[in-house]
């Protein structure tokens, strides 16, 4: 009787359609693909639409969803596409494109997280789906949109889609409900089920009395399938242990990216100058915004680990999300970072500057380790402890920036450019750390030189002056003692990044928060210090435990200079910066 009610209320409503049938309010989204079309808009272009969202998604992993009605239901557009993404449970990774067909009306939504930025969503809109849209090519829109995002996630120009014009009420001369031509089939169809229907369950009673079950035996309801829209959202939640450890990966991984990006960005501002990678250099501090907010989410699970797993799972989904944003806004811009480069093309010129780089820093090396010997003698050896091997470690970055030097150079003398741009971005990386590590030696001197210098000075104001102690104490400068700690944490893991993990990245990224209201506030300055010297003892930990030599290979992987398939990082985010392994 249920079976038979169900089809008969859908016969009604197929038959008799209420006067605001043609009004789509907010509406689930086909579970069996990325296209909701109500209206018939695509026809025979909806292949093309398809292969155009594939190619957004596989080179930039962005779903784009695209949903054709008639009409919004008399909700403004925006409203209406937010509240069907919010339906569908759309994240930071799906786009939503909806289209009104009656007047041409569309919006976009998208998460603040996503990674677009407002006037990349908005060149998109009036280069590639607008034009579309004035002469109903609803099928282009979608095109135009899906390209459009590929095209500004890659640096390159928007391109307007060619323009197919179409009908402008799609759908409109199709077989609505309540067309003869559908109720008459769909009627005479119905009776054929209602009439297999009454046939199965008479024969199914007497199979249950020939075998001995009683007529009103109950049977469990099963759902045979996912209602449309609801299919992404009824998937089993990731585990929460599971959910932690991605969140700690995406944070080491993107770490490793913003580094890596940043030391490269250098060796472009030098050979192009500031103004020129101006761009790059502001899509470095968003991505590093974005992961500051990630470390501190991951803070505050550990500082108070919430026992509501709902609670914690927002806060690891928002991990996520942020290092995803930061990843694709570095993606979005790799691409024309090395069209101004030009590292191929220029590979020569940038051959002889890094090894003018390779042939100063070793002066400086020497200096560095002369200036350690000699304070040596008056500091214990525990003052010196932070940079002692720091000298020996930037020879072996030293040695392997040399020896891919000359292989860049043997490259390009037999006309390999490929293979020199893998050897020379090495060699730049490698030269990187090696500054790194002689720049912390040196600067550690000079504060163990300063702190004593400020020392007997304070003790001889009080001897001379009988001052109260506890305020010479306090003359004694907190903050340069937060962030002569906070910087050789830095150091150290930036320099030791491929054995490091999420812990000691977090306590670090707390640190230097807590540094910036430290000036005025000597607790927070302690804060800072204590937490800067525990992320130094777990990243020592980590490499300690890390069983790779630390000369030529083993230097370059302890490092992150290569990855583990012995090829450089370059600038960008997690989907292109291995692209030198392409």
């Amino acid at each position: 009787m249920a079976l038979v009610a169900a089809a008969l209320s859908a016969l009604c409503i197929l038959l008799f359609p209420a006067a605001s049938a043609r009004a789509d309010t907010p509406l689930d989204l086909d579970s069996g693909g990325r296209i909701t079309d109500t209206v018939g808009a695509l026809g025979h272009r909806r292949g093309q639409v398809e292969a155009a969202l594939d190619r957004l998604h596989a080179t930039q992993h962005i779903q784009l969803y695209v949903t054709y009605v008639h009409d919004f239901s008399g909700r403004a557009a925006h409203d209406w596409a937010d509240a069907t993404a919010d339906r569908n449970g759309l994240g930071p990774h799906d786009v939503l494109l909806a289209i009104s067909t009656s007047g041409r009306q569309y919006a976009v939504s998208a998460a603040e997280d996503s990674g677009f930025r407002q006037d990349q969503l908005s060149t998109v809109a009036a280069l590639a789906i607008s034009p579309a849209l004035k002469e109903h090519d609803w099928a282009g829109a979608a095109i135009g949109a899906a390209d459009g995002y590929r095209a500004v996630l890659r640096g390159e120009p928007v391109r307007t889609p060619l323009i197919k014009p179409g009908s402008s009420d799609p759908g409109g001369d199709g077989l609505l409900p309540g067309d003869r031509r559908v109720w008459v089939p769909v009627a005479a169809g119905g009776g054929l089920c209602l009439g297999g229907l009454y046939l199965a369950s008479r024969y199914a009673a007497r199979r249950r009395r020939a075998v001995g079950y009683p007529e009103e035996a109950a049977y469990p309801l099963v759902a045979t399938a996912t209602p449309a829209g609801l299919a992404r959202m009824a998937q089993p939640l990731t585990p929460l242990a599971d959910l932690d450890v991605e969140a700690c990966r995406n944070l080491v991984d993107t770490d490793d990216a913003v580094r890596t990006s940043a030391e490269e960005l250098h060796f472009a501002t030098t050979q192009l100058g500031p103004a020129a990678t101006r761009p790059f250099a502001e899509a470095v501090d968003w991505a590093r915004s974005e992961l500051a907010d990630a470390f501190r989410l991951r803070q505050q699970l550990d500082d108070a680990p919430y026992e509501d797993e709902d609670v914690r799972r927002h806060a690891l989904d928002g991990i996520c999300s942020r290092c995803t944003s930061a990843n694709r806004r570095l993606d979005a811009e790799s691409t024309a970072f090395d069209r101004l480069r030009g590292i191929r093309a220029n590979a020569a010129a940038l051959l002889v500057r890094a090894e003018a780089a390779a042939r100063a820093l070793t002066p400086r090396l020497r200096t560095a380790e002369a200036a350690l010997a000699a304070v040596a003698a008056h500091c214990p050896e525990a003052a010196l402890a932070p940079v002692a091997r720091h000298p020996a470690e930037a020879r072996a970055r030293l040695a392997f920036a040399g020896a891919a030097l000359t292989e860049a150079r043997a490259a390009l003398a037999g006309g390999d450019a490929e293979q020199a741009v893998v050897s020379l971005r090495a060699a730049e990386a490698a030269l990187a750390q090696a500054r790194t590590l002689v720049t912390a030696a040196l600067r550690h001197v000079r504060e163990l030189t300063g702190a004593t210098a400020r020392l007997h000075a304070a003790l001889r104001t009080m001897a001379d002056d009988a001052q109260d102690p506890r305020h010479v104490i306090r003359t004694l400068d907190p903050l340069t003692a937060a962030r002569s700690e906070t910087a050789a944490a830095r150091d150290f893991i930036a320099t030791h990044r491929g054995a490091v993990g999420c812990r000691a990245r977090t306590l670090l990224a707390e640190a230097e928060r807590r540094l910036a209201p430290a000036r005025g506030d000597p607790a927070e300055a302690a804060r800072a210090t204590a937490l800067a010297h525990e992320a130094r003892t777990l990243a020592e930990r980590d490499v300690a435990g890390y069983n790779t030599p630390t000369h030529g290979v083993g230097a370059a992987l302890l490092g992150g200079i290569i990855l583990a398939g012995l090829l450089p990082p370059t600038f960008g985010g997690g989907s292109t910066r291995g692209r030198l392994g392409a």
